[in-house]
C-alpha cells in the first residue's frame, strides 16, 4: 500500500456543521415517502441517477456485474482506491494491519491514502479539496460539512449514483430514513455525501458521577432533572468539603462546554454545543435564532447558576481535557462529561493513582423545562467523494466496495469485529466474543492487544456509525452501557424542523452572515456562563446579536422554507 502525504497552504474559511435542524414544541410528521429520495427533488435525483447508469460503460473496471444486497464486494480484477484518512493518535496508521491485509486477499482492493494526523483534519481536508488535490474519497465528514463545497463543484453529488449503491438505498427505506435524506438535499435536489446510517439513534454522551462520593452524601438514585441535579451536587459538596469544585469539565477546544451543551440542550427545547452548527430551531412554524431565544438563555443560565453557586468550575470553559480529567481523577471534583469509553479512562487513571475506593457511573440525562428530550438523529459522519473519482476508469468498482464496507452487514461487521477465528468467535445465536487476547471497549480488561491499534479494526474511519444495525452496534457494549442506552431510549426525541434551501448567492450570503452571529454567541455564552456577564444582561447580548444582521439573517432562513 502507498501512503502518500500533501501540503499546501491554508485557506481561511470556516467548516460548515452538520445540517441539525432542531423542532421544538409539539407537532408530528408524515409517514415517509416509499421511494429514497422522496418528493419532487427525490424524483428527479432518481431520474438523474437512472441516466448515469448508462454512462459509465467506461467506468466498470474491476465492478462486479452482479452486485447487489447479499453480495460479498470482490472485485474482477486487483484495484488501488485513493481516501483521504483520518490518523487517530489512540490508533495510529500502520500499513500491515489485518484490516489491509484481509481486503486485498478477499476484496481485491488496495489503498493509496493521503494520511492527515486528527490534529490538523478539518483544517487539512479544507485545504485538499478548496485546492483540487483532495483524494477521491473523503470518510469522517458529516453532511453539513459537505455543503460548502458543492457550488464550487469539488465535490460529487453522490445522490446521482444511488442505482449503485444497493445496501445504502436498502437501510435507507428499511429504516424509514427518507425524509431524514431529504433534509440533506441542497437547492439542486441532490445531497454530496452518503452520512453514515444508524437503525435507531444512539445517545452517547451524559455526566459521569463519583458514585462513592454521592452515596457519602446519601444519593443512590440518578437526579430525574436537571434542578434535582443541581440540588444533589450541593448534597455532595457539603458531604465532601474536599472538593475543590463538585463539578469540573472538558470539551470546551471548538466552545464553551461543547460536549455538555450539546446533550443538555434538548431537555430546555433548544441546540448547543457541538449541536449549534443550525443556528436557528423551528418554533410555533417558523424559525428563531437560536442565541437568541429564551430557550438558549435558560440552558446558559443553568451552567451560570452552577458557577454562581460554586458547584461548576469556572475553569472549564478554557481548560483543556487533559487538565479537567486530572482534577477529577485526583479526586477535586465529583462529576465530569462522559461517554461510554471515556469513562473507561477515568476508571483507568484511578486505578494506576491507587484509589481503589472510587467508583464511577454515568448518570441518565435529566429532564429539563422541555421534558425529557434526546437528539433523535440517526445519521452520523460518513463519506464524501471528489468531482474527479467519477473519471476514474474503476469509478463503479469504487461506489460498490464503499456501499459494502459502509453499509452492507457483512462489511460492517468485518470492519467493526475483524475477522472470524481470528479476532473474534460467533456461537450458534450469532453472539459475537472477542478473541481473548484481544481487547476493544473494556470487553477483555488488560488484554495484551487492541482490535483497533494492532488489527486496524474498530477504526471510525471505516466504520462511520459504529455498527449501523441495532445488533452490531450493541454487539460490543457492556452491560451497564445497554442499561444506561434502555434508559435514554425513554427519552422523547427531537423532531426536525422542514428543509431549508438556499441558491448559490443566497447560501454565501448566509455563510457570510452566521460566522460573526455565532462567534459573539459563542463568547457571550463563555462570558454569561463563568459570570463575566449577568444574566441580567441577556437582552444587551441579543440588541449585540441584532446589530451583526440577526434579523436579515432569521428573514432570509425563513424565505428560503421548503415544506414537506
Amino acid at each position: 500500500m502507498k501512503l502518500s502525504r500533501r501540503s499546501g497552504r491554508l485557506l481561511g474559511f470556516a467548516l460548515a456543521t452538520t445540517l441539525a435542524l432542531t423542532a421544538c414544541g409539539d407537532g408530528g410528521t408524515e409517514e415517509p415517502d416509499a421511494n429514497v429520495g422522496g418528493g419532487e427533488a427525490g424524483a428527479s435525483a432518481e431520474a438523474t441517477g437512472n441516466e448515469m447508469a448508462g454512462e459509465l460503460q467506461d467506468k466498470m473496471v474491476g465492478a462486479m456485474e452482479d452486485y447487489g444486497v447479499g453480495t460479498t464486494f470482490k472485485a474482477s480484477e486487483p484495484v488501488e482506491f485513493n481516501f483521504l484518512y483520518r490518523d487517530h493518535p489512540n490508533y495510529p496508521y500502520q500499513e500491515d494491519w489485518l484490516f489491509f491485509e484481509e481486503l486485498e486477499k478477499n476484496q481485491n482492493v488496495t489503498f493509496d491514502l493521503v494520511n492527515v494526523p486528527l490534529s490538523d483534519w478539518s483544517d487539512r481536508r479544507a485545504l485538499l479539496i478548496s485546492a483540487g488535490d483532495a483524494p477521491d474519497v473523503i470518510p469522517s465528514t458529516y453532511t453539513g460539512e459537505a455543503e460548502q463545497y458543492a457550488a464550487s463543484g469539488a465535490l460529487l453529488p453522490i445522490s446521482d449514483y444511488l442505482d449503485y449503491l444497493p445496501n445504502f438505498t436498502e437501510k435507507v427505506e428499511k429504516w424509514g430514513l427518507q425524509e431524514d435524506l431529504d433534509l440533506i438535499r441542497l437547492e439542486d435536489g441532490k445531497f454530496y455525501s452518503l452520512p453514515g446510517l444508524h437503525e435507531k439513534p444512539k445517545p452517547t454522551y451524559s455526566f459521569a458521577i463519583r458514585e462513592d462520593l454521592f452515596e457519602k452524601a446519601g444519593i443512590t438514585e440518578d437526579p430525574a432533572t436537571f434542578e434535582e441535579f443541581a440540588e444533589q451536587m450541593k448534597a455532595v459538596q457539603e458531604a465532601n468539603p474536599e472538593l475543590d469544585y463538585v463539578y469540573t469539565e472538558r470539551w470546551s477546544a471548538s466552545g464553551p462546554l461543547d460536549a455538555t451543551l450539546s446533550f443538555s440542550a434538548p431537555n430546555f427545547g433548544t441546540t448547543a454545543g457541538w449541536g449549534y452548527g443550525a443556528r436557528v430551531t423551528y418554533k410555533d412554524g417558523e424559525y428563531v435564532y437560536t442565541g437568541a431565544s429564551d430557550e438558549y438563555r435558560d440552558l446558559v443560565a443553568y451552567f451560570a447558576g452552577l458557577v454562581e453557586d460554586g458547584l461548576l468550575d469556572p475553569e472549564s470553559v478554557s481548560q483543556d481535557d487533559d487538565t479537567a480529567i486530572q482534577k477529577f481523577t485526583s479526586g477535586q471534583a465529583a462529576v465530569i462529561g462522559s461517554n461510554d469509553q471515556e469513562i473507561l479512562r477515568y476508571r483507568q487513571t484511578l486505578e494506576e493513582s491507587g484509589n481503589t475506593e472510587a467508583s464511577l457511573r454515568q448518570i441518565v440525562v435529566p429532564a429539563g423545562p422541555a421534558g425529557s428530550i434526546m437528539d433523535g438523529a440517526r445519521f452520523e459522519s460518513g463519506v464524501a467523494f471528489t468531482k474527479g473519482a467519477a473519471e476514474k476508469e474503476h469509478f463503479v468498482a469504487l461506489l460498490q466496495f464503499v456501499d459494502w464496507l459502509f453499509y452492507s452487514d457483512e462489511g460492517l461487521e468485518f470492519a467493526k469485529w475483524g475477522v472470524e477465528g481470528v479476532t473474534y468467535n460467533k456461537d450458534e445465536e450469532g453472539n459475537r466474543t472477542l478473541a481473548e487476547n484481544i481487547d476493544i471497549n473494556g470487553l477483555n480488561p488488560g488484554a495484551p492487544e487492541m482490535l483497533n491499534t494492532d488489527y486496524g479494526f474498530h477504526n471510525g474511519v471505516f466504520m462511520p456509525a459504529h455498527g449501523s444495525t441495532t445488533d452490531l452496534v450493541q454487539s460490543m457494549l457492556r452491560d451497564e452501557v445497554k442499561e444506561w442506552l434502555n434508559k435514554m431510549y425513554e427519552k422523547d426525541l427531537v423532531k426536525p424542523g422542514p428543509r431549508i434551501l438556499y441558491d448559490e448567492l443566497e447560501n454565501e450570503e448566509a455563510v457570510l452572515m452566521r460566522t460573526p452571529l455565532q462567534d459573539t454567541t459563542m463568547q457571550n455564552t463563555a462570558a454569561f456562563i463563568v459570570g463575566q456577564k449577568s444574566m441580567d444582561e441577556w437582552d444587551a447580548h441579543v440588541a449585540e446579536l441584532e446589530s451583526k444582521g440577526m434579523q436579515r439573517y432569521i428573514d432570509m432562513v425563513n424565505e428560503n422554507v421548503v415544506e414537506g
